[in-house]
């Protein structure tokens, strides 16, 4: 499949369009389009249990956080979250972002779908479902910060 034919994966402010998933890799990395427009707030700080993870950014800038660090990325920057450290990103720019996430091992693209779901549920975001979804992929939100 060409990338301009994979299905985007929308909730809230987020759009994920993955280029290549561990499929085509042997499980090994994947790749997906993150868009991510003014205002968007999310994913919580997390951690990963099994994956490494990097952004590059193609266009607009995206605040990126690995650990204590705090980074305004824009085009060509990048920055590299390791195994187990916390994370997470936000635009409060008033420019949509666009960046390539690489993930490694790949944690597929049916875990965006499992978010989706969790994030669309009937009467509004589920977040008992969400901490579910994301328990299940090794994924652990940070307590915070006091």
């Amino acid at each position: 499949m060409q990338p301009q034919e994979q299905p985007v994966i929308g909730f809230g402010k987020l759009e994920i369009r993955y280029l290549m998933d561990g499929t085509v890799t042997g499980a090994g990395s994947g790749m997906f389009e993150l868009t991510v427009h003014p205002g968007a707030r999310v994913p919580p700080p997390h951690s990963h249990r099994n994956n490494e993870e990097m952004v590059y950014v193609l266009e607009g800038r995206l605040r990126y956080r690995v650990d204590d660090e705090v980074r305004d990325l824009g085009p060509g920057e990048r920055m590299y979250t390791p195994r187990g450290s916390v994370h997470g990103f936000d635009n409060p720019f008033d420019q949509t972002a666009r960046a390539l996430i690489i993930l490694t091992p790949d944690i597929g693209a049916q875990y965006f779908r499992d978010v989706q779901t969790a994030v669309s549920a009937p009467g509004g975001p589920n977040p008992a479902k969400m901490m579910e979804v994301m328990a299940r992929y090794g994924l652990t939100v940070a307590p915070p910060k006091g």
